[in-house]
């Protein structure tokens, strides 16, 4: 068994079909322009962040709504070949997975993205949930299934042995949001993510603290990533965390190698109090996020990774 197969982690939420194109500038109002490269795998928050964590080494799960459409199968085959283990909670559903269509800049790695998300499926969780819950040591949830992620951070509260580190991957605001900010041990926000009635990262972040949140994080490509912590006496800390520095060759899922990487991180360790093992745990998935943007593909950079986890070379919690 390879290190850290042992090591659960469950992720909840979207799996698209993604259609990439890379191309030398995006197209405007009626251009047509010709890829210089193109690749089909499966995308989404969730995915993706259960891909990184596998290809890490741990055992990832995701829960998320496929179907019985043509595409569905298309995801669920990409996944398992990622490693990833599949619970589809809407197996009899026609409503086919969306689709997303995404153009990358061959000259800065930039990404466009359009998808329907998860518009098209309004999916309640499984009774068996919390089975799938129950061996986890880390749980990211997106919110693009908003019945399902609720569903699973109660169940997260309700695990009866150590409860797994609840992670919230914020990408932009979303209704469900605010029923699962105060049940989330770590939300990890975009930089242009907003709390309602707020106007910058950083009071968004303490919005989130007071609401129940235990750490605040938030990315911001190749500048430092930002922390936020309360301590016992009620004064709020703020980190910042180093991102290396590459040449960004494609950006299209940094985040979600960011995400699955930290999960993959805190798995290995106690989630401490005082903060040390959260930095740690930012520290390394900066690390495996900048690494993700220096090779083109969706998932070339996956055989980079390999190689340097064959090699020991790989970054690790230090």
């Amino acid at each position: 068994m390879a290190p850290g197969t042992d090591m659960t982690g469950v992720f909840v939420g979207l799996a698209t079909l993604d259609v990439v194109h890379r191309v030398d500038h995006p197209p405007g109002a009626d251009e047509k322009v010709t890829a210089t490269r193109q690749d089909v795998a499966a995308g989404g928050p969730a995915a993706g962040a259960a891909v990184a964590f596998a290809a890490l080494g741990g055992r990832a799960r995701l829960v998320t709504a496929l179907g019985t459409d043509p595409i569905a199968r298309l995801i669920r085959a990409e996944l398992e070949s990622r490693g990833v283990d599949v619970v589809d909670v809407a197996p009899d559903d026609p409503t086919p997975p969306a689709v997303s269509a995404v153009a990358v800049t061959d000259s800065t790695g930039a990404r466009a993205v359009v998808s329907r998300d998860a518009a098209g499926h309004d999916v309640a969780a499984p009774p068996d949930l919390g089975r799938h819950l129950a061996d986890a040591l880390v749980v990211l949830v997106d919110g693009h299934h908003p019945r399902l992620a609720v569903a699973a951070a109660e169940a997260v509260r309700g695990v009866e042995r150590e409860r797994p580190v609840l992670v919230l991957d914020a990408g932009r605001w979303r209704p469900v949001f605010s029923r699962l900010v105060p049940r989330a041990d770590v939300a990890i926000c975009s930089a242009d993510f907003r709390a309602p009635g707020t106007a910058d990262a950083e009071a968004s972040a303490i919005a989130l603290l007071e609401a129940g949140v235990g750490h605040v994080v938030t990315t911001h490509g190749g500048d430092p990533v930002r922390w936020w912590r309360p301590t016992p006496s009620g004064h709020v800390l703020r980190h910042e965390v180093a991102v290396p520095r590459v040449d960004a060759v494609d950006t299209l899922g940094a985040g979600d190698a960011f995400h699955g990487a930290f999960a993959w991180f805190v798995a290995q360790r106690a989630f401490d109090d005082d903060g040390t093992d959260v930095r740690r745990a930012l520290d390394a998935a900066a690390r495996v996020a900048a690494l993700r943007c220096t090779v083109a593909g969706p998932r070339a950079w996956l055989d980079v990774l390999a190689e340097r986890l064959a090699a020991a070379e790989v970054p690790v919690a230090r």
